[in-house]
């Protein structure tokens, strides 16, 4: 029967290659850089080694320094510049300042709409009066004439107040 195996056994054997049994890995082509001096090659890797800091666990992908990352709760955020009375009493009275002026040009843009507006009625009405005063009124007395009409005709036609046409 097959012997059961902890993930701790699989990586240990990975971690000592000389335990490795009947286990293939993948493994990337790397291409030989020809070295000049051992010394200076094994001395620079402890150096880089010592420089970075401990990932947890193995670092798989070979990018020795990736740091590990601070979770966001565990930033220190340090206070902000505390401004003093006066300065804080300036700030306040410009920002009632130029709330006050955007009051006032809000105010200034909506009564120039308003007077756009009572402008624009004020020319219908008096066109519409100039329009009445212009028209040609012929009264038709015998509704006999209306009947004799064409459609073209009676579609000219309206009804008027003659009481107020002079």
């Amino acid at each position: 029967m097959a012997e059961v195996l902890r993930a701790e056994d699989i990586l240990k054997k990975h971690d000592n290659p000389s335990n490795v049994e009947n286990v293939k890995t993948p493994r990337k082509k790397v291409k030989k850089q020809k070295k000049k001096n051992k010394n200076e090659d094994n001395s620079s890797e402890s150096e880089d080694d010592a420089n970075f800091v401990q990932m947890r666990g193995r670092i798989v992908s070979g990018r020795k320094w990736k740091s590990q990352k601070k979770r966001a709760s565990s930033i220190i955020n340090s206070p902000g510049l505390r401004l003093s009375f006066e300065r804080k009493q300036k700030l306040r009275e410009e920002l009632k300042r130029v709330k006050e002026l955007s009051r006032l040009i809000e105010q200034d843009r909506l009564q120039a709409k308003l007077d756009k507006k009572r402008r624009r009625e004020e020319n219908l009405k008096r066109a519409e009066e100039n329009q009445k005063k212009n028209e040609i009124v012929q009264v038709i007395k015998s509704s006999a004439k209306i009947k004799r009409m064409r459609k073209t005709q009676l579609r000219h036609i309206e009804k008027r107040d003659v009481t107020d046409v002079k």
